[in-house]
């Protein structure tokens, strides 16, 4: 169950204050954190995805998120509590997408899809609990990352890992499993 909005808001600055060393305050956050902006703005969206004709609505909230903040989450994409966008810029969350609690994720990371010509279903990656995307990383199609793992700067993970993984490289391969 969601947590009330004011102890989800507070929770999200405090995982901000946790996760990055640069934030000074919670006002500086509340202020001036677009990453954040952009997921209360998409918990609203997402909300209004889920009544009755609120699509369209919902639809064009996360459009005008998207160019102010330059983070595009679909509202009918599913987040759970406490993710950190940090820097944002470029970030895509697609539609099918599932992100467990306490994710990390930084700027130009794309959790994307890889079907064509209009094919509905699950489509986009499901990232467990506590897992931190670097910069620029791509998950494409409908995949599951095991929660507790770490996907390194530019990887592109098409396929699924399970948790406490290290992930790096082009194609993705898991640094902490031997061989």
């Amino acid at each position: 169950m969601p947590a009330h909005p004011l102890r989800a808001l507070r929770e999200d600055i405090a995982a901000v204050r946790f996760r990055d060393p640069a934030a000074r305050s919670a006002a500086e956050i509340v202020l001036g954190y677009s990453g954040m902006h952009a997921v209360w703005a998409y918990r609203v969206a997402h909300r209004w995805w889920r009544a009755p004709g609120m699509k369209l609505s919902a639809r064009l909230l996360s459009q005008v998120v998207r160019s102010v903040t330059g983070v595009e989450i679909h509202p009918a994409a599913v987040i759970g509590r406490r993710l950190v966008i940090d820097h944002g810029m470029g970030t895509v969350i697609g539609e099918t997408a599932v992100v467990g609690d306490d994710v990390l994720i930084y700027h130009g990371v794309t959790l994307g899809g890889n079907e064509r010509h209009g094919r509905h279903g699950k489509r986009h990656p499901t990232v467990g609990d506590d897992v931190v995307i670097g910069a620029g990383a791509k998950l494409i199609g409908d995949i599951t990352i095991g929660s507790h793992s770490q996907i390194g700067a530019n990887a592109v993970v098409t396929r699924d890992f399970p948790a406490h993984s290290v992930l790096t490289g082009v194609p993705a391969r898991n640094r902490a499993e031997p061989g």
